[in-house]
């Protein structure tokens, strides 16, 4: 995996562009011939019309022109070059910036609860391109228009004016240009940027709104966000194109007013004909680079915009500290006063509680909705992290170990799987080196390999987004079969029953049993009793604090009798509730 190194108190950021500092170096070096070469077709016409027409030299017009070519192929050559160069700019800034963003959304996801926007890598892809396009090139050049308008001086005072003064119009124009369209359009990202969000969070819940009828009302709320960023689109685009309107009206009248100076002059006979062709061809290129900044600042202005949003980012980005690799748990798990909240909240879910599994030992977890079970598993398993206490697994606590080294030895199944777009193989094998055997015994652990088996193409079957071609309970199954790959130490299932039929639950049962018996630590988090059968010892839960713990023999006879508050009820049951307090 490839990542930044960063310096003591260095945005990544930063650090990504001083790396490729130098390179922006040896483009300014290339731009430099570039544009000196530029002056190829102004010397040359200058040189036909001051020396070949008036000497009629056809051996000096045929050695002009192949220079000449020469030089323009070479000129050519080099504008290839400096093209190819920005591109691989862009692509190292991807490498050394693309892993830290990814990253860092999945670190901000688990760390503040937000929707899963991928808004930095959107900028990322904004600034590269800009670096590797047309833009960047106009303002590598822009440096050398004062060369050329000293060459317009050198020609005539006059004729330099004319071109100094058609270079101040048009950097007046730019800078206006800047003033006018920055707030339109770093309001028209954000309100983009808030439609696109709100998209993505739509789409993810389309059968929900189906079912309910809900469309109207949530297109009626995406169209407020969509016209706001149009709006401040138009507005933007207004501005620059009125701007850009007059740009390409003072750019040919410049050159008319160039035209008509020099031949004023060549009839006063103070300059030649070739000097007054020479001087339009060489404002036409002093003033290439304005003009070029002009039609490419909205782009500029968007670059600079997602710059400072990635900076931003990855200021607020704490790098994860390097861990001193641990040997592989046991299992033994220690809750030591647990205090946490879900990311974003400040009201504690869970409220100091405390409690031990020695390794092979089973846990079964019950409680009424809103208790605090779900949280409780993403503190197991480390995805999120405590507001007090500590989670220890095999006495260290679990966020100083190295999750990608501690992954493997872990199995989670949230209570809403998710699996990704690829093969049930892939998906089984956690998208990492699969295993054949291991893929086949995880999914036989989870009996689920005949289930899988009866599938279109069995484990290479392509389940699509999300696992979109599977039902409920399949999802279930495959991510429960995931969870054990590998054969994990220590295994967290949320409510691992709660899309499965009566086969299914009872291969679930099946696999608790088998996992039970191959000494695996265990926590099950569950609304029905039912699945807890096996388990040494249960935890009730209730308003985050812990009403019984024990095993399961002495605790079970004591909650038999409040199954009916922790299962939940039925609509029709809430229902007839609500009507009688009513």
């Amino acid at each position: 995996m490839t990542t930044v190194a960063r310096k003591q108190g260095q945005n990544p950021l930063s650090e990504a562009l001083q790396r490729v500092r130098s390179t922006f170096f040896s483009v300014g070096f290339f731009s430099f011939f570039i544009n000196l070469l530029m002056l190829t077709g102004p010397l040359y016409m200058l040189q036909v019309y001051d020396r070949v027409l008036s000497s009629g030299s056809r051996h000096t017009l045929i050695m002009l022109t192949v220079v000449a070519i020469g030089m323009i192929l070479t000129s050519a050559l080099l504008e290839f070059v400096r093209a190819r160069i920005l591109v691989r700019i862009g692509s190292r800034l991807d490498t050394s910036l693309s892993d830290t963003l990814f990253g860092g959304l999945l670190r901000r996801r688990l760390r503040q609860n937000e929707g899963g926007e991928a808004q930095p890598l959107r900028d990322l892809e904004s600034l590269r391109g800009f670096l590797t396009g047309n833009g960047l090139i106009s303002f590598f050049d822009a440096p050398w228009t004062p060369l050329f308008l000293a060459i317009i001086f050198l020609l005539h005072p006059l004729l330099g004016l004319v071109a100094l003064g058609g270079a101040v119009i048009l950097f007046t124009l730019a800078v206006i240009s800047e003033l006018t369209t920055r707030g339109p359009l770093r309001d028209a990202s954000a309100d983009s940027a808030a439609a696109h969000n709100f998209t993505e969070n739509t789409l993810r819940n389309a059968e929900v709104i189906e079912a309910m009828g809900m469309m109207p009302a949530l297109r009626q709320r995406w169209r407020q966000r969509h016209q706001a960023a149009l709006a401040a689109q138009a507005q933007a685009s207004d501005r620059g194109g009125l701007l850009t309107a007059a740009a390409k009206f003072v750019r040919p009248a410049l050159q008319i007013a160039i035209l008509g100076t020099g031949a004023y002059l060549a009839l006063q006979q103070i300059i030649t004909p070739g000097v007054m062709i020479a001087a339009s061809i060489i404002m036409g290129r002093a003033l290439a680079p304005v003009e070029g900044a002009i039609g490419h600042w909205r782009s500029f202005i968007l670059a600079r915009s997602a710059h400072g949003r990635l900076k931003a980012f990855l200021a607020k980005e704490k790098q994860p500290e390097e861990c001193l690799p641990l040997p592989r748990p046991k299992g033994a798990l220690a809750v030591e006063r647990l205090v946490a909240a879900p990311p974003g909240l400040d009201k504690p879910v869970i409220k100091g509680i405390s409690f031990a599994l020695s390794p092979g030992e089973s846990l079964g977890v019950i409680g009424p909705s809103a208790a605090g079970k779900s949280t409780l598993a993403r503190l197991l398993i480390g995805v999120w992290a405590p507001a007090a206490g500590n989670v220890r697994l095999d006495g260290a606590d679990i966020s100083d170990w190295d999750h990608v080294l501690l992954g493997p030895a872990l199995g989670y199944l949230p209570q809403d799987v998710e699996l990704f777009d690829g093969t049930v193989a892939e998906n089984i094998a956690r998208f990492g080196a699969g295993d054949p055997e291991k893929i086949v015994r995880a999914a036989q652990r989870a009996n689920v390999h005949e289930m899988i088996l009866r599938l279109p193409q069995g484990y290479d079957t392509v389940i699509g987004q999300g696992g979109a071609a599977l039902s409920g309970g399949q999802r279930q199954r495959i991510g429960l079969a995931r969870a054990l790959y590998g054969e994990p130490a220590f295994i967290v299932l949320d409510e691992p029953n709660s899309n499965l039929d009566g086969d299914g639950e009872e291969a679930l049962r099946k696999a608790v049993a088998e996992l039970k018996a191959a000494g695996t630590t265990l926590v099950v988090i569950a609304h029905r009793p039912s699945v807890l059968a096996g388990m040494d010892k249960l935890l009730v839960l209730r308003d985050g604090l812990i009403e019984q713990f024990g095993p399961r023999a002495e605790v079970m006879p004591k909650v038999t009798k409040a199954v009916p508050k922790t299962a939940p009820r039925d609509a029709a049951a809430d229902t007839r509730s609500k009507a009688a307090s009513s």
